[in-house]
This record gives C-alpha cells, sequence and structure tokens, in this order.
C-alpha cells in the first residue's frame, strides 16, 4: 500500500458498512466508523474495537459532523422496504441531509467521496436489464418513494457537487446483495428465506414467485465498491454493481429450502404497492472501467450464508422495527 487514508464509513456498523471496515482497516488505513445502530449492529465491528486504526462514533448523519477525512463512503440508509417505511420521513432525511452533510465535510476537506445508491432509483422497470442510463420508472408518492426518490435525489446532489465545486465523486448503483452478517429481521428475501426455512415455517412468496431478482454475494459487492472508488478521476457516473444473473423468487425459496434440509413449504401473499417485477443490472460499465464481475454463484454464497445463521443465536438480535 502506497498511502494510509483517514477513511469514514458512515453506516459502518452494518451489514455491508462493517464489512468494508474491516477490508480498509485491513489495508492499514485509518479507519472512522460513524453510525446511529438503528438496523446496525454493534458486535458487526466488536472484533475492529481493538485495533489502533480504527474509530467507533455513535452519530446521525443527519446531524452535521465535522471531521479530517480523505474519503468518505457514504452507506448510511436503512434499505430493507419494512425498515425504511418504518419512519419515511427520517429515511428520507437519511438519504438527503445525509448526502449534503458529506459532500460538505468532502468539499472542506478536498475529499473523494462515494454514494452507495441502489437499484431502487430505477423503480418497477421497464427496459431489462437495467443499464446506468436508463432513468428509472419511480412512483414519487408510493410507500417506496422515500427510499427511491430519496436515493435518487442524493444522486443529484452528488452531481450537483462534482459540477460546481469539482468535487471528486463515486456512485455505485448496489443490486440485492446478501451475506453473513445479514440482520436476520432486516426483511429482505434472503434472510426471511433462511430464517424460515431453519424454522420450518412456511416460506412467505408475494405474489407467485416469478418475480426476478439477481443476488450477489456481500465479498464480490465490497470489491466493486472498493474498486470504484479507486478508479481513475473521470469515473464519476453511476456504476451499477449486481450479479447479472436472474433467478425468480420461487427458485431461490426452494434453493434455500434445499440447502437448509428444511420441510419448509411455500405460501403466497399479495404483491407489495409498486414492488418491482423484474431488476438485473447490466454490468458492461463495471467490467470495462473497473475490470469487475462477481465471482461468486448463488449456491455457494448461500450455502456460506446459511452456515453464518447457523451459528449466530437469533434471539440476540432485536428486529428494528416492529414490522417483523
Amino acid at each position: 500500500m502506497s498511502q494510509v487514508k483517514r477513511i469514514l464509513v458512515t453506516g459502518g456498523a452494518g451489514f455491508l458498512g462493517s464489512h468494508l471496515c474491516e477490508r480498509l482497516v485491513g489495508e492499514g488505513h485509518d479507519v472512522i466508523c460513524l453510525d446511529n445502530f438503528f438496523t446496525s449492529q454493534k458486535n458487526n465491528v466488536a472484533g475492529l474495537l481493538g485495533c489502533g486504526n480504527f474509530e467507533l462514533i455513535r452519530h446521525d448523519i443527519t446531524h452535521p459532523v465535522w471531521l479530517e477525512v480523505d474519503e468518505i463512503y457514504n452507506l448510511a440508509c436503512p434499505a430493507a422496504p419494512g425498515h425504511y417505511q418504518f419512519n419515511p420521513i427520517k429515511t428520507m432525511k437519511t438519504s438527503v441531509l445525509g448526502a449534503i452533510h458529506v459532500l460538505g465535510m468532502a468539499k472542506r476537506c478536498r475529499a473523494k467521496v462515494l454514494q452507495a445508491s441502489t437499484s431502487e432509483v430505477y423503480g418497477d422497470p421497464e427496459v431489462h436489464p437495467q443499464k446506468e442510463d436508463y432513468r428509472g420508472c419511480v412512483n414519487p408518492i408510493g410507500p417506496r418513494a422515500c427510499y427511491d426518490e430519496g436515493k435518487r435525489a442524493a444522486e443529484t446532489l452528488f452531481m450537483d457537487y462534482h459540477r460546481s465545486n469539482g468535487l471528486d465523486v463515486r456512485i455505485i448503483r448496489i443490486f440485492n446483495t446478501y451475506g453473513p452478517r445479514m440482520h436476520p429481521f432486516d426483511g429482505r428475501v434472503v434472510s426471511n428465506f433462511i430464517r424460515q426455512a431453519m424454522a420450518g415455517e412456511a416460506i412467505t412468496i408475494f405474489g407467485d414467485g416469478s418475480q426476478t431478482r439477481s443476488f450477489c454475494y456481500r465479498d464480490d459487492l465490497i470489491e466493486g465498491m472498493i474498486r470504484l472508488m479507486n478508479a481513475p478521476d473521470d469515473l464519476v457516473q453511476p456504476v451499477n454493481i449486481g450479479n447479472p444473473h436472474e433467478f425468480t423468487i420461487r427458485e431461490l425459496a426452494q434453493l434455500v429450502i434445499e440447502l437448509t434440509n428444511s420441510s419448509s413449504t411455500l405460501v403466497e401473499q399479495p404483491l407489495p404497492e409498486d414492488d418491482p417485477t423484474q431488476r438485473r443490472p447490466d454490468i458492461e460499465l463495471a467490467k470495462s472501467r473497473l475490470n469487475w464481475q462477481p465471482t461468486i454463484e448463488l449456491r455457494e454464497g448461500l450455502e456460506r450464508t446459511i452456515a453464518w445463521f447457523q451459528q449466530i443465536d437469533i434471539s440476540q438480535y432485536r428486529p428494528p422495527t416492529p414490522n417483523y
């Protein structure tokens, strides 16, 4: 490593943030993890607390914070529908005010700053797969809008700071990601299915399960994120990071049942409002500019994730909201 950097990770105690912190600490950087612990777990970063180059701050990014840093990864925001819909106004504040606060810090420090955006900016897409130049089909007044439009507004802020102030910004559009350290009660489809299958409960699928998703393993995602941060300075446009292999929700449920050796059956419930019917990234930009593509197939990734779920005590995890 040629240079030790001071790096801030907002949302750094979350599922993805904690693994990002581990990577950066392992590379020798001075890492500041900032989190309000709404949907994250302090034990996600417990193993880093004894490291001299790691610092943990309890703080809500909707309020300003003054730090001296060289790089910022802005991951702070609840990402599961049940969590971001629990307090939709706070979700919007987290995306918009959080972006304003990290961008202001980056401007003052002349730091490079990465925004963790989402495939949800594409809404229920009318084109498939989704390329970065597709502008999306989002309902701005629906129950998912607090997250979808909050992330879209954050992207706007990042690009305006770049154009107005010459700020070095990066935008990663994250598609469905899973892996060890997912919160068992985050409401995401992978964690729901694993938890239900392990308990022998009926697995809930919405609609007939024919809607599709693409599932990217955690380690692949973090690798793509770090490559984007370290990419040449002209790569300021959004970049899709996800796995282009597409599966139906029913196929996912059946694979989880197989890998957990569960007796669970499938139960259908009505499809939630504005739930996308298809979601798959076009990753040609990531391939050509970052030399990145996922390496972990769904079966292998699920085996690793299930093994983690089997060794934790789920009773020690508190559902962050009453939705679950």
